[in-house]
């Protein structure tokens, strides 16, 4: 009769944290899949501008987001430390941590403005196709003026995601989404007396997105009174770097592990660009799918890593573990939801990008390979951010290092490549890549929580 009522009460928690989860991942996935559709945007308006202008855009956005995965990674220590300092009580912490962190963003942006200024040279080093270069290289260029506003979006956004605030991500999400659109199309096509940019009209309205994002967010802020006594611009502070290195040490590790994922996706996309424009422009519509529907994995993952971060400044191990089961349950539910999406709609989906009929041929069947790798891709994803939220990256780092890079890479290159079977080839190293992460990363995070409760027990 224990056990029952015991079990009962486990099943009653669970779907609670379930709930809990959704809420809070809810603004987020409407923010990554306004993020996503970003991409989704540049696709079309460049699809139904050129063959060649998509697939210059397509390398041009992995060149540029290759880049950001690192600092980006970095600054997603934010909300474990935000919500570890929410959930012990000790939001007097959250102030400082977050000015440090401005400074952190302003470094990791100016960076990437220089790398963006740079990176076109290394086009014809890899031997990339002449006629993407151009438009690839003027995307780059006119992209990186936005490369300030895109971090310190990123900076605020963590912030507010730690405290368990997520609408204003998807309000500005959209905001950014709703300039991009029609800025976008007009300045590609030269409209209202403007002349015809292509690429590089995309990659202005990209920067202007960016910037309107973070101005808005900043105003949220300064306006907020739900995080007022948080006093995050009452004082200056100048860097320090204790609470500087604090944030890399946490957060280098998951930048690495981010660029290990994203750099297996970018680097095939890149690997596309030598195979010709065909294969590079069906790779980047099947790839922008499955993007955006890992948006929706990806936000209840944020949320997850939120709960295991306030549970883990509580101490509460069980808590931790519901945290994770929670977003595992919903996560395999939407995976299967956008697998069959992609099977019995592969061609319609295809056709929203292009009306080539040899891209939408090839599209059509790399979007079969996408619908494969939803569910070890939703569990490395949620395992990854159970991890994230426990503060342990070390490990999972050099987990991702392996599965991506030493099992996934090579596949994909050795039948792509060697074995003649091109785009297909590569699609096959992203799932062995993929399939290897999930296994790792779940086991390192069940391993983990079980250790903690036998301890605390």
């Amino acid at each position: 009769m224990t056990a029952t009522s015991d079990s009962g009460t486990n099943r009653r928690r669970l779907r609670g944290e379930m709930g809990t989860t959704t809420r809070l991942a809810a603004p987020l996935i409407v923010g990554h899949v306004s993020t996503a559709m970003i991409s989704f945007v540049d696709s079309v308006i460049a699809g139904h501008h050129h063959t060649a202008t998509l697939a210059s855009v397509s390398v041009a956005t992995a060149m540029m987001w290759f880049a950001i995965m690192l600092p980006l990674g970095v600054l997603m220590s934010i909300p474990p430390m935000v919500s570890e300092m929410d959930g012990s009580g000790q939001r007097s912490r959250v102030g400082p941590l977050f000015r440090q962190a401005l400074w952190l963003a302003i470094g990791i942006a100016t960076v990437l403005f220089f790398y963006l200024t740079f990176a076109p040279a290394l086009l014809g080093v890899v031997g990339m196709d002449p006629l993407i270069v151009p438009g690839a290289r003027d995307f780059l260029h006119a992209v990186r003026w936005g490369m300030p506003g895109l971090c310190l979006f990123f900076c605020m956004r963590y912030l507010a995601e730690g405290l368990h605030w997520t609408r204003p991500t998807m309000y500005l999400s959209l905001l950014g989404l709703a300039v991009l659109a029609p800025v976008g199309y007009v300045l590609t096509f030269g409209l209202l007396g403007l002349p015809s940019m292509g690429a590089k009209g995309l990659g202005y309205a990209s920067a202007l997105s960016m910037w309107i994002q973070a101005l808005g967010f900043l105003l949220v802020l300064l306006r907020s009174q739900r995080l007022h006594e948080l006093r995050l611009f009452k004082q200056w502070d100048w860097p320090q770097w204790p609470v500087i290195r604090r944030t890399l040490v946490v957060g280098l590790p998951i930048g690495v592990m981010v660029l290990m994922e994203g750099g297996l996706f970018t680097t095939t996309a890149v690997l596309m660009g030598r195979l010709g424009a065909l294969q590079s422009s069906a790779h980047q519509i099947a790839i922008s799918v499955a993007t955006l529907c890992f948006m929706i994995p990806l936000g209840v993952a944020e949320a997850t890593t939120v709960r295991v971060g306030h549970a883990l400044g509580r101490n509460d191990y069980a808590a931790i573990r519901r945290a994770m089961y929670a977003g595992l349950a919903i996560v395999l539910m939407t995976q299967l939801v956008s697998a069959s999406i992609m099977i019995l709609g592969n061609h319609q989906l295809a056709s929203l990008y292009s009306e080539d009929t040899a891209v939408l041929t090839l599209a059509s069947s790399l979007l079969l390979f996408a619908a494969t790798f939803q569910f070890p891709d939703g569990v490395q994803v949620i395992s990854a951010a159970t991890l994230r939220g426990l503060q342990d990256t070390t490990v999972p780092m050099w987990m991702a290092v392996f599965s991506y890079w030493m099992i996934g890479m090579p596949v994909g290159i050795l039948l792509g490549f060697y074995y003649g079977m091109g785009p297909k080839g590569m699609w096959i190293g992203l799932i062995c890549g993929l399939t290897l992460a999930a296994i790792l990363l779940n086991t390192r995070a069940r391993a983990t929580i079980r250790r903690h409760l036998s301890t605390a027990s």
